[in-house]
This record gives C-alpha cells, structure tokens and sequence, in this order.
C-alpha cells in the first residue's frame, strides 16, 4: 500500500473532513463521469466541484447515489445523468464508516449504501473520504453492518443473522414512529458483530444469498483510494496495492 501525505495550516476536524474532500475533488478532471455519494465529507468535495465548474470551465457529468447527494450536487450547479445514460463512471466520490487495513469498507450509515455500492462497482477509481475515527483493525469492531431488506423478509433475516452475529435489529426512525425506509421502500437491519468480524468475505456471501436482502454494507475490495482527513489538517492518501 502506497501512502502519501499533503499538509496544510491545522484545521479543526470539521475543516480536515473540508480537506479530503478538495483534494479528492482535484481528481476531477473535464470529461468525467463521477459518482457523487453521500455524506458529510463528501457533501465537501461537492461544494468543491461546483465552484470549479463555476469558476474554472470544468464541464462533469455527476450520477448521485441518494436523493440527498441529488438536491446538493443540484445546489452545486453538478449537472447529472444516470447509469443508464453512461456506460462506466471515470470516478466515485464517496465516505465510510470503517476502514480495515486492507481498505474494505463498511458503509450505510445513512442508509444508502445500495445505491453507493451500485456506483462505485461502475467506477474506474472508487475514492473514499474518511477521517481517523473511521479506521479499525477488523471491520465490524465500531459500527453495524447495515442489510437493506424487503418488508416481508424482515422476520426471516433477523432469525438468520441472529445465528452469525452478535445482535440484530431492525433501524427505527427517530423523527417520526416505525422503521428506517431506504430510497428503494425497503427496511434497514443492523447487525453488531461483537469484536470485529472474522470473515468479512464469507459474512458478505451469505448475505448476498439470503432471499428478500437487496445488499448490504459491506464493501469489499471495491476501494482504490482513501484520503483521511486529519485534526492537524493533513491528508493522508492510501492506495491499493493491486
């Protein structure tokens, strides 16, 4: 794994989550189709995108993985096609709620990892914009898996999950009574793996085969890129090796 760093004047952590995301913003280039995902840093690289475009005559076509990064990159003046209109994406954009050493990922936080997840896999160079709150030693030891599942399927996954992890649990809205709805209408389980997770890939295969789960958030050898943000306002550049 390559590292490299690029310095600047210290910055809060707010401001390092600024950093990341404008230097990943730089690897925009005119011409590219860019995934644009979802998140607070990555919301950063957005902002810097659109001034570019403003600014500079860079002309990008954007393909949003949420409604959310939809309304931003429309704020942002980023015009946008979709997976349809294009063949393959030059570059993705996006955050992470793990980091293993090996740059796999957890991802779904915010609930749309399907999305991002689709948009990545269509990406040349997948980019990850993180800070070091974010790395772990096993992915599983800080945050939950996220499984995006049908309605119906709800009872018969969580009984399966409960057989391989620690607890699972289906996401609650906070704000209003009921479940988390995904973009797609479907339901969020969260499943907590005590410790870490043993066999990321072999978690990942069982989920893909359980009938009435869409996808999941686990991202496995499909990050190319990490910028890390730092307090100090460094920006720490990891790639893989392969």
């Amino acid at each position: 794994m390559i590292v490299s760093s690029f310095l600047d004047l210290p910055l809060s952590m707010e401001e390092a989550k600024k950093a990341a995301g404008e230097q990943a913003a730089d690897l925009v280039r005119t011409g590219m189709r860019v995934g644009l995902g979802t998140g607070s840093t990555t919301a950063f690289a957005l902002r810097a995108i659109g001034r570019r475009i403003r600014e500079s005559s860079l002309h990008v076509m954007g393909v949003p993985t949420s409604f959310a990064s939809e309304r931003l990159a429309r704020e942002c003046g980023i015009p946008l096609t979709t997976l349809e209109e294009v063949e393959a994406l030059d570059l993705a954009l996006d955050g992470a709620d793990e980091v293993s050493p090996e740059l796999n990922l957890i991802k779904g936080r915010g609930g749309a990892h399907t999305r991002e997840k689709v948009v990545a896999a269509q990406a040349k160079r997948f980019v990850v914009l993180t800070d070091p709150s974010k790395d772990v030693k096993r992915l599983g030891e800080k945050r939950v898996v996220p499984v995006e599942v049908l309605p119906m399927a709800t009872g018969p996954v969580l009984r399966t999950l409960d057989d391989v992890c620690t607890e699972a649990t289906l996401r609650m809205g906070k704000e209003k009574d009921g479940p988390v709805v995904t973009d797609q209408g479907f339901w969020i389980i969260d499943a907590r793996f005590e410790g870490g997770i043993d066999n990321p890939h072999a978690i990942d295969r069982m989920l893909r085969d359980l009938p009435g789960v869409l996808d999941h958030g686990l991202f496995l050898d499909m990050a190319t890129d990490i910028f890390v943000g730092h307090p100090d306002g460094s920006v720490e550049h990891r790639q893989r090796d392969d």
